[in-house]
This record gives structure tokens, sequence and C-alpha cells, in this order.
């Protein structure tokens, strides 16, 4: 995590007006030079059909990724990288930068180098990012990150479980909550991704299933409506 905030300050201050961002020679953005032997066929999907053809066009990259990860034995590894660029460009700034179509191809390639460097992504990965900045696909980058997460588990039988919590709980407790995702839901695999919610007052939601449709809440929040639900007091006549 460390080495994530130390790679977010430093694309901040790449992406200030003044900063200078040496330019670099871009790769080769073919999927068939990037992607050797797999002959992968990516359809662009732009200009009909709204939120449809963008998750369309999501779930065909993230395919894409998935298959050439899986054909050099690096899905996990692959998998940890998607991990950490949802991490920075979960920054509105980071995002906004690479969204902005007056700035260069040629230095958005530059602060994806920066960003392969510090985040030690592997070279299939910081040539995909290239090739979504190539192809002007940044903008779905969110939906591919979800579209390679429903891949990556279904090819390692992975069940996805979020930990919902006031504070983050300690390995220990997560441990004991994917032992029991694992029991309920048969997968061979849980992975555990934490999110912090205020809102839960204490305690903690675990949703996994398709479509986080399985929920497990043990917050506070979820007794305090449980017992403002019986506390009827419709029926209740006050004394005057």
């Amino acid at each position: 995590m460390a080495a994530l905030h130390q790679t977010t300050a430093s694309l901040q201050a790449k992406l200030l007006p003044t900063a200078r961002i040496s330019r670099t020679t871009p790769v080769n953005l073919s999927f068939s030079a990037t992607f050797p032997s797999r002959g992968l066929r990516l359809v662009q999907h732009r200009s009909h059909g709204g939120a449809r053809m963008s998750a369309t066009a999501a779930g065909s990259y993230a395919a894409a990724l998935a298959e050439v990860a899986a054909s050099n034995n690096t899905l996990d590894a692959t998998s940890s990288d998607v991990e950490k660029i949802e991490s920075v460009f979960a920054d509105q700034r980071v995002f906004d930068f690479f969204a902005n179509p007056t700035i260069s191809v040629e230095k958005k390639q530059a602060v994806v180098d920066e960003m392969a460097s510090s985040s030690s992504l592997q070279p299939h990965s910081a040539n995909f990012l290239k090739i979504l900045v190539d192809a002007k696909r940044i903008d779905i980058l969110k939906e591919i990150v979800t579209e390679f997460e429903l891949v990556y588990n279904k090819i390692t039988n992975t069940e996805l479980a979020v930990v919902s919590s006031v504070v983050q709980l300690e390995q220990q407790h997560l441990a004991q909550i994917a032992k029991q995702v694992q029991k309920l839901s048969g997968a061979k695999n849980v992975r555990i991704k934490t999110q912090i919610d205020p809102s839960l007052v204490a305690g903690f939601t675990v949703r996994f299933g398709n479509s986080g449709s399985k929920l497990i809440d043990l917050s506070v929040k979820k007794q305090l409506e449980e017992i403002a639900a019986q506390l009827d007091l419709g029926n209740i006549q006050l004394a005057v």
C-alpha cells in the first residue's frame, strides 16, 4: 500500500500543469504485436448503444488481457497489476489526465511508463494500458477492471467477497471470513476486497455471489434497523 501511495504522489507531481513530462518512443500498440500468437480481435464499440456497448467493449478488453495472462501463467500477477491500476486511477486527477483529449498520447504513455516502473507492473500489463490510451478507451477502465475480475474468478474458481466495515479489519478476521465464504459458496479459492463504510456504525457486511447477490450483514446499522422495525408505535395511544 505504501508503494501505491508513493506512485500516486509521484503521478500527481507529473500531472501538474507546470510539470515537464519527457517524451518516449511509442510502443507498437497493435494487439497482434503486443500479444503475439493470440490473434485477438477486439471490436471497438463507441458510437451507439450507450452503456451496453461500453460493457461489451470492456468485456472484450478484459477477456483479451486474461487470455494473455493465462497463456504465460501470470494470471495471479496480472490480477495484482489490475488492482494496482485500479487504485492509481481511483485518484480523480489521474483519471482526468488520461481522459483529457487535449493531452497528447505520447505524454500519457510517458506517465504510463512512470506508473509501470513505480508499481512494478508486468510488461504486458503496462502495454495493455498503452493500448487503452491509444484507443481512447481509458474512459471504460473501471468497467474493464470489473469484467477482468469476473473472468479471473471464473478461470480460477474463485469467489470474490467484498467486506465493508467502519474500520479496517485485522488479517486474522478476514481469513476467518474467507473460510466462511468458501464453505458457503463451495469455491476453490476466495478473494477478499475490503472497503470502509462509516454508515455501518460498527460491525461489518460481506457480499458475495453473482453480482454480490448474497449478503452477510453483521453491522450495528442492520441491528438498529431491525429494532426500529419492531418498535411500531402506530397502535399506541398517548394519554392527554
